[in-house]
């Protein structure tokens, strides 16, 4: 029998969201995540949205599995399984009563997270407010207030220009040009050359601007449009491991979600 004191729901499990589940996981929470029908995760081999697609997924030892229904999800507590559900308007919520709702959708907006949800809520990034929206939002920019707790306010607004690597920013991410289906030529790991084709949209090729480790490309047939991120090379050829790990933002936002629910739990008594 789940005790409502352990119960967290992530809402979406993508690879940023996916280092607070395994925060939470580890430090004996109960977590159920809440996806899409359709995730579009870049970093597929370390979001645990894809059991989704695949049933069942394990990152970092961690397994997770798909469940269609509340008994499948008591299911996979039972046998220490993180449980992924299709609820994007988070119906679940209502159900399980946890005691803390953790928003990790990274829309850059608010899709229906409210305080009244759950005693405790927290949400990463731009797109909401505290505490009007939730309790504590997290800074997901990358810099000196990564990770940080905002009590009273809001995340840095989104610039669009991804963090720098290896002294590339922008330029390591690829958005389709195009609408239509992507068909992958290359898998995520793969070493890759600037100009490479590394998928198709529709008949249009996609090339890789560098040359570099592809650390993350959106699932095969997955239907693209215009402005999408779709893909991401890491110049770093000797990193080629880490396209199979957590990333050290998401360590950094995941230590921040538990800080943020052990902290809260303190100071409301929940």
């Amino acid at each position: 029998m789940e005790k409502k004191d352990d119960i967290i729901i992530v809402r979406g499990g993508g690879d940023i969201a996916s280092g607070a589940i395994q925060k939470l996981y580890r430090s004996g929470f109960q977590v159920l995540v809440l996806e899409t029908e359709k995730p579009s995760a870049i970093r597929r081999k370390v979001a645990f949205c894809e059991a989704i697609y695949e049933n069942d997924i394990e990152i970092e030892g961690i397994r997770a599995k798909y469940a269609a229904d509340e008994e499948e999800v008591k299911n996979c507590w039972e046998k220490n399984i993180i449980p992924i559900m299709i609820d994007s308007r988070g119906k679940m919520i209502e159900k399980f009563k946890p005691v803390a709702v953790v928003d990790g959708i990274l829309a850059k907006k608010n899709f229906g997270t409210k305080r009244t949800m759950a005693p405790i809520t927290i949400a990463l990034g731009p797109g909401f407010s505290a505490p009007e929206d939730v309790d504590i939002v997290i800074e997901t920019m990358r810099g000196h207030n990564l990770g940080r707790l905002i009590a009273e306010g809001t995340a840095s607004v989104n610039t669009g220009i991804p963090g720098i690597i290896a002294g590339i920013g922008k330029e390591r991410v690829i958005y389709s040009e195009y609408n239509g289906y992507i068909k992958n030529i290359e898998k995520i790991g793969s070493v890759i050359e600037k100009g490479d084709i590394i998928a198709v949209v529709g008949e249009n090729h996609i090339y890789s601007p560098i040359s570099g480790v592809l650390r993350g490309i959106i699932r095969d047939g997955y239907k693209v449009f215009e402005g999408l991120k779709i893909a991401d090379v890491d110049p770093r050829i000797e990193e080629k491991e880490n396209c199979f790990t957590i990333s050290d933002k998401a360590r950094n936002i995941g230590g921040a979600v538990l800080e943020a629910v052990l902290y809260l739990k303190k100071i409301k008594g929940v």
